[in-house]
């Protein structure tokens, strides 16, 4: 008999890919089947990042690279910032990812164990959770509210903060809610946690360029008190379409970097050496195919969320980034799950319950409106007919 190690047994997993999996299924038998359950662009990777990959390997960059990354897509990541942060850092505390993820994984392994607590947002998205769990620190949920447009409140975040915090996770625009933090509750948070100096921030900023109407991205680095203990993520899969190619980016406070760059060195190794070039092709070139999807979007986010507002049972709030809608669906009598199931086997329509994101999520489904405004139209009919 295998022994294996008990932390194994507290590992979640992220809900989203076993309903692709089973959607697939149902596809394959001959169910027709419009899936708006999985967090990818429906674009195309821009045809210049495809290309500067290829040259990159018809040129011999077939070998590895820093364990941080090329200089020059650390460079370019570090120029990126400036350009739409307005902040200026170091490039050598710019560290490429295969990915977002890994940021997560090393942030919560770095300030998680037991005893620790690490305040994460609910619902939110699961891995964060799920990390937290396999680390051994204990998860404190940061509820998000639909009447706030599931922002955080700044008040609440605070409240919750302890001697045994050691992280605090945020995430804007977020999965699963497409929630903005407003600048006000931004302004709040950062001013509060300066009466707490042990607590370090993860903020993922995956989303940072997918914002509708008057909302806008307001990036913790941007708070100079914090920024010693600030980790920030992004990276090029939702902006660019490249979900595939696993490239991230994470900037790390100086104390901090020699540490992630030796986690990567011995999970990883480094990233793709090609994939780091095609990054480089999407920082420095055009950005006309960011605002063209960013911009299909937010067409798409007009549809699904008056369709949504008109089935019964359902109750909607309009999401300010990201490519969501997370609907209240308390009024159909069912439980997410249950709702989630009777979507996917009988209107042949993906979506994700809102439980998969957390205990905070019951009630609510999530739609990722990245697919044709064709598919969420059908979608929505199909669902009306089964209710």
């Amino acid at each position: 008999m295998l022994r294996l190690a008990d932390n194994l047994n507290r590992l979640g997993t992220e809900t989203a890919f076993e309903v692709l999996a089973r959607a697939a299924k149902l596809q394959a038998e001959g169910r027709d089947i419009v899936n708006l359950g999985i967090g990818q662009p429906d674009f195309k990777t821009p045809p210049h990042v495809v290309e500067a990959a290829a040259q990159a390997l018809r040129d011999g960059h077939h070998g590895y690279t820093p364990a941080n990354g090329i200089p020059a897509l650390r460079e370019a990541v570090a120029a990126d910032i400036a350009r739409f942060r307005g902040v200026e850092v170091d490039p050598d505390l710019v560290m490429i990812m295969p990915g977002g993820k890994p940021t997560m994984f090393f942030a919560i392994m770095m300030f998680g164990e037991p005893g620790a607590e690490i305040v994460y947002p609910n619902p939110g998205f699961p891995i964060y959770e799920s990390m937290i769990e396999y680390s051994g620190a204990t998860p404190v949920a940061m509820a998000l509210h639909e009447e706030n447009g599931f922002a955080f409140s700044a008040d609440e975040v605070l409240a919750q903060i302890g001697p045994a915090t050691r992280l605090l996770i945020l995430n804007s625009p977020a999965n699963p809610t497409g929630g903005v933090a407003p600048k006000a509750e931004m302004d709040k948070l950062a001013a509060g946690l300066e009466d707490h100096p042990h607590v370090a921030i993860l903020s993922d900023e995956i989303y940072s360029r997918l914002l509708y109407e008057d909302n806008e991205h307001v990036s913790l680095l941007g708070y100079e008190s914090l920024r010693e203990r600030t980790i920030l993520l992004d990276g090029w899969s939702k902006t660019y379409a490249m979900t595939g190619w696993r490239l991230g980016y994470s900037v790390w406070p100086k104390a901090l970097f020699p540490l992630v760059e030796r986690l990567a060195v011995n999970c990883h190794s480094c990233v793709n050496a090609a994939t780091q070039y095609a990054g480089i092709a999407a920082l420095n070139g055009p950005q006309d195919a960011v605002e063209t999807m960013r911009r299909a979007f937010d067409a798409r986010r007009r549809i699904i969320v008056r369709a949504l507002n008109q089935l019964p049972g359902f109750r909607c709030v309009d999401p300010g980034g990201a490519f969501y809608t997370f609907p209240n669906i308390e009024g159909t009598g069912m439980s997410a799950r249950e709702l989630q199931s009777r979507m996917l086997e009988d209107a042949g329509v993906a979506t994700v319950a809102g439980t998969s994101f957390g205990g905070h999520g019951e009630g609510f489904i999530r739609f990722s409106y990245a697919a044709s405004e064709e598919d969420i139209e059908r979608a929505v009919e199909r669902i009306r007919t089964v209710l």
